[in-house]
């Protein structure tokens, strides 16, 4: 088995964690050590920074949107370091929920930041560490938004941007995948969810099978 490095991309609530979930069940029962993870805060320091990205009180006020954007580098720099890099040099599958697609979505054209700088950081951060599939689950905001409140709970910071945030964001993604086809598995999110894993296997096996 050699290391491959899958993401998973799109907003919140279109079912990347299902969808991981699912994957996961699947190569592991091939016979591959999946690595299941996700950004921001899958290490020590990263759950230090989710908390402030994400759910940060009054007490640290608003965030600059630069500031946003390094903080997603610091916790990306020791992710990659920590837990990615590892798992692929000893052969694992990683298989991760949120990469660099999500900073230029939310913090490039969600923001007000250039997508291009954002991807000069995050870059520099990953070591140049791309992954070899990235898989979109595209949905529009307000379904979103509906499978949010069915969920319950409260909403992040991200959550809780307008839906005009989210839309943007939406655009940005379905953009990437447009420009690297190649990468990119697009799918529509509202489809049930055994065909979206279907069609998720299928592409995962030809890769696994180059």
């Amino acid at each position: 088995m050699r290391g491959v490095f899958i993401t998973f991309e799109g907003g919140d609530g279109a079912g990347k964690t299902t969808q991981v979930r699912l994957l996961e069940e699947w190569l592991t029962e091939r016979g591959q050590e999946v690595v299941r993870t996700f950004e921001p805060g899958a290490t020590p320091l990263g759950a230090e920074v989710r908390k402030l990205l994400l759910h940060g009180g009054d007490e640290i006020g608003a965030i600059d949107p630069r500031a946003e954007a390094l903080l997603y580098a610091a916790d990306r720099a020791q992710h990659v370091a920590q837990v990615v890099k590892p798992a692929l040099a000893r052969g694992a599958a990683v298989v991760q929920d949120r990469y660099i697609d999500s900073s230029l979505a939310y913090q490039g054209a969600g923001r007000v930041l250039q997508v291009d700088d954002v991807r000069r950081i995050s870059d520099w951060a990953a070591v140049g560490l791309w992954p070899e599939l990235t898989v979109l689950l595209d949905i529009d905001a307000e379904t979103a938004a509906e499978r949010r409140r069915q969920r319950g709970g409260a909403d992040d910071r991200l959550e809780a941007e307008a839906v005009e945030f989210h839309e943007a964001v939406r655009e940005a993604f379905r953009g990437f995948a447009d420009a690297d086809p190649r990468r990119f598995l697009k799918l529509d999110a509202s489809r049930s969810i055994e065909e979206l894993q279907q069609a998720i296997r299928a592409r995962v096996a030809s890769l696994l099978d180059d």
